[in-house]
């Protein structure tokens, strides 16, 4: 299956599912390519090529099943059981090899990551900047989050209590940026 029909296919069950349960806000669906597709696709630019992404608090799949579908091996972390069901169904539907589904909470996962070894993160509307560093800060991190136009306020926050790197882009999608934050040394 090509990409475009993946994506094409992806659509059509989050618009199915939404009818159910609450996946993404129903204003957004009539313009999926460039709300969520397009935005999430746009951390390809920046990720590194053979990188492993674990997405944090995936809800419908944003970013981490996008990228997945552009070929990362991508774990999505969801602690709500319906989404759980929902990313499984994309998973098995777009035959998805390369993501894996993680039911449980981000701090439980990130628990069992070894301190050492350096790892990649998405986020997108999951927490704000200082309570995703509270997650990630006891292993080596990079950062690759959709955020939107209170980024910096974010970013002044979390100074407070960790020193890190970070560099904004502005998004193509929206008002947001791409924010790429880095664990200081």
């Amino acid at each position: 299956m090509e990409n475009q029909d993946k994506f094409n296919l992806y659509k059509k069950l989050l618009c199915e599912w939404s009818t159910r349960m609450n996946l993404v806000a129903p204003s957004t669906l009539y313009d999926i390519d460039n709300r969520h597709i397009a935005d999430s696709a746009q951390l390809a630019d920046f990720l590194p090529k053979n990188a492993d992404i674990i997405d944090m608090g995936s809800g419908a799949g944003f970013p981490g099943v996008v990228l997945a579908v552009l070929g990362w091996r991508v774990t999505c972390i969801e602690s709500i059981g319906k989404k759980v069901k929902f990313l499984t169904a994309v998973k098995n539907e777009l035959q998805l090899d390369n993501l894996t589904i993680y039911h449980g909470r981000v701090e439980d996962y990130i628990s069992r990551l070894l301190p050492a070894k350096k790892y990649v993160f998405t986020a997108r509307a999951f927490a704000a900047l200082s309570k995703i560093l509270d997650y990630v800060s006891p292993v080596d991190y990079e950062l690759f989050l959709l955020k939107g136009v209170g980024v910096l306020n974010e970013i002044n926050v979390a100074k407070q209590k960790y020193r890190f790197d970070y560099e904004l882009f502005p998004s193509k999608t929206g008002d947001g940026f791409i924010t790429i934050v880095k664990k200081s040394r």
